[in-house]
Formats: structure tokens, sequence, C-alpha cells
């Protein structure tokens, strides 16, 4: 499932990586809200780190990446870095959502 446009030129190229790039961010934004929510459902540091749902993902995002015609090593290193950042983010939520909640009367 290949959708990619034959390009006349380095410009054009660009733009459509410039127009791809746009619409990855506003993903990374979309998914980054639901991680945050995710830190509140978490009880402990274990659970955000959840290493058996990250090789979950990892599988599925490679069968996609597959039936989509995707390089499957670009996919998979994209997904594990991506997924340790939003760890990290998640482990900041989850450690702030604890000590608001140690400071609430």
């Amino acid at each position: 499932m290949n959708t990619v446009e034959i390009c006349s030129s380095i410009e054009e190229v660009r733009a459509n990586i410039d127009r791809i790039d746009r619409l990855i961010v506003k993903l990374l934004a979309e998914r980054g809200g639901y991680v945050k929510q995710a830190a509140q459902f978490k009880k402990t540091i274990d659970d955000v780190k959840a290493s058996q749902r990250v090789e979950q993902v990892i599988s599925k995002v490679r069968a996609l990446s597959q039936e989509l015609g995707a390089n499957l090593s670009v996919t998979e290193q994209v997904y594990r870095a991506m997924i340790s950042a939003f760890i990290e983010a998640e482990l900041a939520e989850h450690a702030a959502l604890k000590t608001n909640a140690k400071a609430a009367p």
C-alpha cells in the first residue's frame, strides 16, 4: 500500500516531508494526551514502564509495518524511541500526581 507520489524536484520532496512531519507531530501530541491520562490509572512505576505492553505495541506495529510496506527496522526503532520518551513523560506525570495527592488535605 504505497501512496507516495512521484516528485519532480527536491523542493516537492521536501514539501511532502514537511506536510507529513506536521501530521506526525499532531499525532504525537494526541498520543501524548492519552499517555498523560494513562498515568492516573497506574499505581506503580512498574505499571508505568509496562514492559509487556511495550512488546505488545512493538509486535503490533511490526505487523502494521509489513502490511503497509514500511521498513520494519525503521518502524521498530522509531517506536522504541517514542515509547521510551513517552514512558519518561508518563513517569513525570505519575510522580506529579502522587505529589499532588499527598499535598491534598
